[in-house]
């Protein structure tokens, strides 16, 4: 940063030495010297700084990236090289196509990171800043750091009405940025300069905070964004940020270790919390020591291996055979790091004995107090070793840990059989596909899926043999959010190979910044399955009495329905060109051969293939509340809704 320092220009008191730039110079300043630091280890806490330009911030915050020298790249987590080197260097700066998908790839950095490390987006006012809603509401479900900085209408109101702006009769103070609001853990607009200071300071708590984590917003007028001010040297001085590790409170693991001592059937559950706190280890010593069986919910898979002998696999309406019947048995459920969602919980159908209790590790409190549980408010890593050290010389019965391990070992040959290709010539289905995946990859590989039929079939057949190998977003399964997020995985993770794995349909959404993995050198592999429309939702609406209704890419039939053939549409093309290499697989053992290749490319990659929607995945072991029409004319909303109430009828809140 080129800017002189002069003396108390500002009216500081006592001669404080102050440097004059614009709030965007300032900003771009101070994030470049952000960092956090847990256990020792330092990260940069905003790693680089994702952009689409427009007139709400071309000349601001543009600007200030330009002022501030652009040697610096992303990547490596935001971690720092102990001897200092790469500290205070420019903010790096990354090209987007779409805002939506600039915020998803900022998310999946940080979810390979830990929550250690973050990623900034700047947009313009208008379009710009309202795409930007649904990444920061996929963020903040998924307590994941996401910093935004969009653009937003003049402070001074002297040109109003400009360009896209909202105009609001009864509310002068209104900007389309106040729709991110309720998505926002954080939000505030820089009316002045001089209040940049304290929001600085609050957007960079709330991201590191563990407990209250998410999208944070920082709502600039393009006005303010180029007003100069004398800023105290004092904000430009370099600042860590400490990641707590709470432990438990004597009282409460004393009673969280008197209920698993008293239960016959306890069943850890294992969520996103695990991960972000590397609890792995913690959880591992946890299930040598006592026997204790570890399902996991989508966030969570991964927390063991899925060949150690307490692993039992996912749990819930997507889970395992054996995780759900444990499930329903168990007499005490020990959540660590989970929000026990609905497909957790199989929509409260799932945890069935009649006197089953709850413990909740959870660094959270208002997640710890779910299930009516006994609340162990504490990271996972320390709550986990406080708690393995408060049950030395516990164990389950052994014909518990026997029954489990007799179910892991049937739903083992599940999987195989799911896998297993038969004929090497045919199409695969879906889960042929995941077993010719599975054949390919290494411990290293991370898998990174969101929505559709994929993430039922992964969470029940997929075997986790890392701890960031399977990256589900599934808090809030947003499609598109595959592709950016693996670039955002590739650059937190360089020499880790990320295969993106997105249905047609997740494809289409947001497609563009393949174009941006292209620019950067970023070589993802993305597994493009052609099934020819909403397959999940397909089954889901039949299932429902909707009878698949606008869920296929089919031209019209004479009937008005989308029922006609497939649409001659050649994603593979589109991809490549995008500046992908394209594999076409039209077999499992083609499809094997090309993910082999895309494994060993240098370059950007897409495997395309057309699978055999006839060949099904194992169906779902729980329940999952979608309601269903009370009264209808048809026979297939009436069959669906005696389903519903028979499965409803078992629902029931803990208390």
């Amino acid at each position: 940063m080129k800017s002189v320092a002069t003396q108390g220009s500002s009216g500081e008191a006592g001669g404080a030495r102050t440097r004059r730039l614009t709030v965007a110079q300032a900003l771009v300043r101070f994030l470049a010297v952000q960092y956090t630091e847990r256990d020792g280890r330092k990260h940069r806490l905003i790693d680089a700084c994702w952009g689409i330009f427009g007139h709400g911030n071309v000349a601001g915050l543009g600007q200030a990236l330009v002022e501030s020298g652009q040697s610096g790249r992303a990547g490596r987590g935001g971690r720092v090289d102990p001897s200092g080197e790469g500290g205070g260097a420019p903010l790096p700066y990354l090209q987007g196509r779409n805002e939506q998908a600039m915020v998803h790839a900022a998310v999946g950095h940080a979810r390979q990171c830990d929550r250690l490390s973050a990623q900034a987006v700047t947009t313009s006012i208008g379009p710009g800043a309202t795409n930007l809603v649904t990444g920061a509401a996929l963020a903040t479900v998924n307590r994941l750091p996401v910093l935004l900085l969009p653009g937003d209408i003049f402070a001074n109101r002297l040109p109003d009405p400009v360009l896209q702006q909202l105009e609001v009769p009864w509310a002068g103070d209104v900007s389309v940025n106040d729709a991110l609001r309720p998505v926002s853990r954080y939000f505030d607009r820089i009316h002045r300069p001089e209040a940049l200071i304290p929001a600085a300071l609050q957007a960079m708590r709330t991201l590191a905070d563990p407990a209250d984590t998410g999208a944070v917003t920082l709502a600039l007028p393009q006005d303010v964004q180029a007003e100069a001010y004398d800023w105290p040297e004092e904000f430009f001085a370099e600042r860590v940020w400490h990641v707590r590790r709470p432990a438990p409170e004597a009282a409460e693991l004393a009673a969280a270790a008197d209920a698993v001592r008293a239960a016959e059937r306890p069943l850890i559950v294992a969520g996103g919390g695990v991960h972000h706190s590397e609890a792995e280890d913690a959880l591992r010593e946890l299930a040598d020591a006592t026997g204790i069986p570890v399902a996991s919910t989508q966030a969570g898979k991964g927390s063991l291996r899925y060949d150690h002998p307490c692993d039992l696999g996912g749990v819930g309406h997507t889970g395992t055979a054996v995780a759900d019947e444990l499930a329903r048995t168990a007499d005490l459920v020990i959540g660590v790091g989970t929000r026990y969602t609905d497909f957790t919980t199989a929509s409260h159908t799932l945890f069935a004995h009649p006197s089953v209790r709850f413990v909740n590790l959870n660094i959270a409190p208002f997640d710890s107090h779910k299930m009516a549980a006994l609340p162990l408010v504490a990271d996972a890593r320390a709550g986990l070793q406080a708690l393995t050290e408060a049950l030395r010389g516990h164990r389950v019965p052994a014909a518990y840990a026997a029954e489990y391990a007799a179910g892991k070992e049937s739903w083992d040959r599940v999987v195989d059989s799911a896998y297993a290709a038969g004929d090497e010539t045919a199409a695969p289905g879906q889960a042929q596909l995941l077993g010719a995946l599975d054949s390919v990859v290494g411990d290293e590989d991370v898998v990174i899926n969101a929505a559709g039929s994929l993430p039922g079939d992964l969470h029940k057949l997929w075997r986790t043999r890392s701890r960031r190998q399977y990256h589900l977003e599934y808090g809030y399964s947003c499609m598109g959010y595959e592709i950016p997020a693996a670039i955002g995985v590739r650059l937190a993770a360089p020499d880790r190979p990320v295969w993106a794995l997105v249905g047609d349909g997740t494809y289409l959404m947001l497609p563009g910044e393949l174009v941006t993995a292209v620019q950067e050198g970023v070589n993802i592999n993305v597994v493009l399955i052609q099934n020819h429309g909403y397959a999940s939702i397909g089954g889901l609406s039949e299932e429902t009495g909707a009878e698949r209704f606008g869920t296929a890419y089919r031209y019209r039939a004479a009937d008005g329905g989308y029922t006609g053939d497939p649409l001659p549409v050649d994603l593979g093309a589109n991809a490549a060109s995008l500046g992908l290499d394209v594999l076409r697989a039209r077999s499992v053992a083609e499809l094997r051969e090309a993910l082999a290749a895309a494994r060993a490319s240098d370059r950007a990659t897409c495997v395309y293939v057309e699978t055999d929607t006839g060949k099904s995945a194992p169906p779902a072991e729980a329940w999952w509340d979608v309601v269903v029409a009370e009264t209808s004319e048809r026979p297939a909303a009436r069959r669906a809704r005696e389903r519903y109430d028979r499965q409803a009828a078992q629902r029931r809140r803990p208390l």
